[in-house]
């Protein structure tokens, strides 16, 4: 009987051990998202421009508007002054990278979240009750999904005027529809479900089932499709720019750079393509962030490691 206290501690040393060396929700994401290597970099540099959005104004060192006509076409790296150059105008071309960066990736990431809260609430409430309720809102889903984004874009700028709530309006009206799909469809599948039977048979609500039991198990997926409308929504606010029906001087955009420094390619084509790579690389990292979100995140590809 003496030696049972000192088996016991051991015992409990081990299991304590055990817990500790098990991996959390949190490690075990990093873990699987570290082994997909061009979805970490993706991750990194996504999380890279975000925070450079997140604090351009603080890092700027001219005003992207201030011009100074006697010192135009400065090229890259001539002086620390000017580190990327000037425009056509004598505007510092690395305080507009900063601020068209803040524009769009503000653009993408709070217009994407607020159609996902949209989507999602829609695509659970007509996968949940079906009948006449799916009918309306799955119909409505199928109008707005077959409206060209581009074309919605330009109509509401011809009717709102020109500017960033004309992009905002039009990737909120369409992309909210994707969500709305994608969890439509897997809460069709979840609600016949054993788990879901039993918090009916224990008498939990419609509204308790579906943000304890359902919400959980389909939020990877709004995720992983969010990341790539942050994308859309990034590329349809540079192209709007281009054309001139996005963000409006004297307010930087990555498009409205591209499209300034379009007439001087061949001479002076750091203008247009400093803001062009930027653009590229912004995209391909939050599709590179999505890979990895759905590496992640996606319980098929769990059971399949």
């Amino acid at each position: 009987m003496s030696a049972y206290p000192e088996e016991r501690v051991a015992w409990e040393q081990q299991v304590e051990r055990l817990r500790q060396e098990r991996p959390t929700p949190l490690r075990d994401a990093w873990y699987l998202l570290s082994r997909n290597k061009l979805a970490l970099v993706g991750s990194l540099l996504a999380l890279f421009f975000a925070l450079v959005g997140l604090f351009a104004p603080m890092l700027e060192p001219h005003s992207p508007a201030r011009q100074d006509l006697f010192n135009t076409f400065e090229r890259p790296f001539h002086s620390w002054h000017h580190v990327l150059g000037t425009d056509q105008l004598g505007r510092d071309v690395f305080s507009r990278l900063l601020e068209g960066i803040r524009i769009s990736m503000g653009v993408g990431l709070l217009t994407t979240l607020a159609v996902l809260v949209v989507g999602t609430v829609a695509g659970m409430v007509a996968g949940y009750y079906r009948g006449w309720i799916d009918t309306v809102i799955n119909g409505f889903v199928e109008m707005v999904w077959g409206f060209p984004l581009i074309l919605v874009a330009v109509i509401i700028a011809g009717a709102i005027g020109p500017g960033l709530t004309a992009v905002i309006a039009a990737v909120a009206f369409i992309n909210w529809a994707g969500f709305a799909r994608i969890v439509r469809g897997e809460v069709l599948a979840l609600r016949e479900k054993e788990f879901v039977a039993g918090a009916r048979a224990l008498g939990k609500g419609d509204v308790e089932i579906m943000v304890k039991h359902l919400l959980p198990n389909v939020i990877g997926s709004a995720l992983v499709m969010g990341s790539y409308y942050v994308a859309v929504a990034i590329i349809v606010e540079a192209g709007l720019s281009f054309i001139g029906l996005g963000a409006q001087p004297p307010t930087a955009s990555l498009g409205q750079m591209v499209a300034d420094g379009r007439n001087y390619l061949q001479l002076d084509h750091w203008i247009a393509t400093v803001p062009g790579i930027t653009i590229v690389l912004v995209v391909l990292s939050l599709n590179l962030l999505g890979d990895g979100l759905r590496d992640v995140l996606d319980p098929r590809l769990k059971r399949e490691r």
